[in-house]
């Protein structure tokens, strides 16, 4: 780079390409059989310890005249340090003054200490030619079904709880952030919350075939004037509701009147969902068909019912409205149908499966997933662009958005948690000795101001076969495919998507074996040691919740399952693919596990592999796979341990599944809670997921043992190959040597 600095490439937790060395020409990539994309995940929220993003404010955005790339590390200067020469299509261009001086010290600084010039990732205070409005304020229109299910599962009281104890932390720079609430069954409520009023004042519309608008303001407020009077709502609402007896739910009706009210401004509707849509315009039927769950007609269960919601949402993203959604319903929800509200607007999708709020666990997920989305970083009103050096080219995209033209990614919310994947082509030689990959999100973050994030990756080029292989990187191929794997389950059949995988697999492999056997004995399998991970990625995707062999998963937990793996993170979905393993005996020898290191990081035990042979009965083993926390609980545990631990001295004495961990006054239950602490934290903030802990009695609660016993990726199942049995499969598949 031109100043040698070590962040002058984006981090991988920003942006990771699946070649760190890109082939010269089409034919070496097509040889290599390695899918090239990207993966980007451009508003991620900052973990402990991570670097703050630099932020620059200078007189003038410095861009390409011909291509409009961002000035970044990869640029070289010429004629003295007078022009400089893009790094994505080699124009030359002025180098502004103000890059060598600063007007208001009237003194010379040195152009090589700019963060554009030392950061991969920097953004930048744009200026009004990059706003065709305003900056969009912060804007959250709660959607809140209270049919009868959703007062008696408990879901509109912890709503509104968590609700009002967020308002405070809800991004609020300038006091702009405006909140607005409507609630519905068989009818629509409306609330005027006026600061000037003594209480909130509900407003019905009963006659849904015109729905209207009962007031042209107060409806959608001023956070900071009217907070006492959203706060009074809250606490009312749970009471008002209570003796509903109602089944009915006219979610469509209701999208399309806050849609209305929202459109002049755009906003992120949060539409918390209890019941099946079931009046007018988007009404939904049950249509779970036990008999074509694990059959190729699955599929049909997995694609939207109707249209309406889709069609919604995209009428939704030109105005800059998202929409969030959390849905709670004990029977058939048709997550499949639903989930492209959010798909098409970049929003989120929250399931929550036979919600109970009597059950503390369930109210603590809903709770804690609910804050973290109304607090966390929101970025508004956003496109993203990738630009990439002239010779390649980019053919596919995939997430939650919706593709405004050939190349831009409209996202009425800028999500953390999303990642968006790129697939790309090499349509010429690549003559220079590196290629940029770089992406610019505009969006207006939530303290007001318009800003652009721009994200750069420089990778060199190769004309070595062998240096592809070496550079590739397991993970962001496994979540490309992953993604792939994702829309080859909506497109065809799940079938089509497992054999893709394979074969993917097979293809890489025997293409790596064609390119470098050395005489290999032939029951061996050569692969480059950087990709040894990626059979173990591939067979984890293959057994993963989403895609596989199962005659008895609901319809709504595999839609759910499918739509978060599409907006996964390349490290969330290795998290799915391969869980992390734990046995817990190092917890009672080792003082440090369980406790932060030098980093002010929690040490944990080391990683197993993912086979039951690793369990035995004396021990706890730990089980994380991103949304779910599992312990294993061997029937010969100590009592004392059990003790210590659960404050029980039996397994036996221990709630089944769902648990809440006891906080005891012992170091090894501080050390322990401290695991599980730190699991949750760091999933809130990848994914806005508070994991659920779930007990495993080893041979009592067969359900749950089960479904652990399916995240151990290496074993044999009824309908699924080992470990070494695919690998061998896998070998048999290749092309025999000549």
């Amino acid at each position: 780079s031109a100043t040698q600095s070590a962040d002058a490439n984006a981090s991988p937790l920003y942006k990771r390409c699946t070649l760190n060395a890109i082939p010269q020409n089409a034919t070496l990539l097509g040889k290599s059989k390695i899918p090239f994309g990207l993966l980007v995940t451009p508003y991620r929220q900052l973990q402990e310890g991570d670097p703050e993003i630099p932020v620059i404010n200078s007189p003038q955005i410095v861009r390409c005249r011909r291509c409009r790339t961002y000035i970044n590390p990869w640029v070289s200067f010429v004629e003295q340090g007078a022009r400089w020469k893009c790094n994505v299509c080699t124009l030359t261009n002025e180098v502004p003054s103000f890059f060598d001086w600063d007007d208001k010290t009237r003194q010379r600084v040195d152009r090589m200490m700019r963060p554009e010039l030392t950061h991969g990732v920097v953004e930048y205070v744009a200026p009004q030619e990059y706003m065709v409005r305003p900056p969009q304020p912060v804007v959250m229109m709660f959607l809140i079904d209270v049919s009868i299910g959703a007062v008696q599962s408990g879901m509109l009281a912890v709503a509104c709880k968590a609700i009002s104890e967020s308002l405070s932390k809800i991004p609020d720079a300038e006091n702009r952030a405006k909140v607005g609430f409507v609630t519905f069954d068989s009818a629509l409520h409306y609330y005027n919350l006026s600061s000037a009023l003594q209480e909130p004042q509900m407003l019905v519309v009963p006659d849904l075939e015109e729905p209207f608008l009962p007031l042209p303001y107060d409806l959608l407020v001023s956070l900071n004037e009217s907070k006492d009077m959203v706060e009074m709502l809250l606490e009312k609402l749970p009471r008002m509701f209570q003796s509903n007896t109602t089944t009915l739910s006219c979610t469509g009706k209701a999208l399309k009147s806050v849609e209305k009210m929202l459109s002049p401004i755009g906003g992120k509707i949060i539409l918390l969902q209890q019941a099946l849509p079931n009046m007018d315009e988007g009404q939904l039927k049950v249509r779970e068909e036990p008999k074509m769950i694990g059959t190729p007609k699955e599929t049909q269960l997995l694609q939207p019912a109707i249209p309406f919601y889709k069609n919604f949402a995209v009428d939704c993203s030109p105005n800059q409205i998202s929409v969030d959604l959390f849905m709670f319903n004990a029977q058939y929800q048709d997550v499949a149908t639903l989930n492209g509200l959010a798909r098409f607007t970049g929003g989120n999708v929250y399931y929550y499966p036979g919600f109970n709020a009597n059950r503390p666990e369930d109210a603590a997920k809903f709770a804690s997933e609910l804050k973290q989305h109304l607090t966390r970083p929101l970025g508004l009103e956003a496109v993203l662009r990738v630009r990439a050096s002239s010779g390649i080219k980019m053919t596919s995209y995939h997430g939650n958005f919706f593709l405004r033209s050939t190349d831009l990614l409209a996202l009425p919310s800028v999500n953390p948690d999303n990642c968006y994947c790129i697939e790309m082509q090499v349509v010429e030689n690549l003559n220079n000795p590196t290629v940029c990959f770089q992406s610019a999100l505009l969006h207006t973050s939530s303290n007001g101001e318009r800003r652009i994030r721009v994200i750069t990756l420089s990778v060199p080029v190769t004309t070595s076969m062998a240096e592809i292989y070496s550079s590739a990187d397991p993970i962001a191929i496994a979540a490309l495919l992953g993604k792939k794997a994702v829309e080859r389950s909506l497109t065809s059949k799940l079938e089509d998507a497992r054999e893709a995988l394979f074969y993917k697999l097979v293809e890489i492999l025997g293409q790596y074996k064609a390119a470098f056997n050395q005489g290999t004995h032939p029951a061996q399998l050569m692969i480059a040691d950087n990709l040894q991970l990626l059979p173990l990625l591939i067979i984890g995707i293959i057994k993963n919740f989403a895609f596989k062999i199962s005659s008895t998963t609901p319809t709504d937990h595999r839609s759910y399952a499918l739509a978060m793996q599409y907006v996964y993170s390349p490290e969330m979905a290795v998290d799915s693919f391969v869980p992390r393993f734990y046995k817990l005996d190092t917890l009672i020898t080792d003082p440090q596990i369980g406790m932060p290191d030098l980093e002010n990081k929690i040490v944990f035990p080391p990683r197993l592999n993912l086979s039951s042979e690793k369990l035995d009965r004396e021990n706890l083993f730990l089980l994380d796979n991103g949304s779910e926390i599992f312990i294993w609980i061997g029937r010969n545990v100590s009592p004392q341990i059990m003790t210590q631990l659960f404050g029980v001295e039996t397994v036996a004495q221990l709630p089944a599944a769902k648990i809440t961990l006891p906080r005891l006054e012992n170091e090894l239950s501080l050390r322990f809670n401290n695991l599980i602490q730190d699991i949750r934290t760091r999933r809130l903030k990848m994914m806005t997921l508070y994991p659920h802990l779930y007990v495993i009695r080893d041979e009592m609660d067969l359900n749950v043992r089960s479904w652990f016993l399916s995240h151990l990726i290496e074993d044999r199942t009824e309908s699924a190959l080992s470990y070494p049995q695919f690998l061998a499969t896998v070998r048999d598949k290749m092309p025999k040597s000549k």
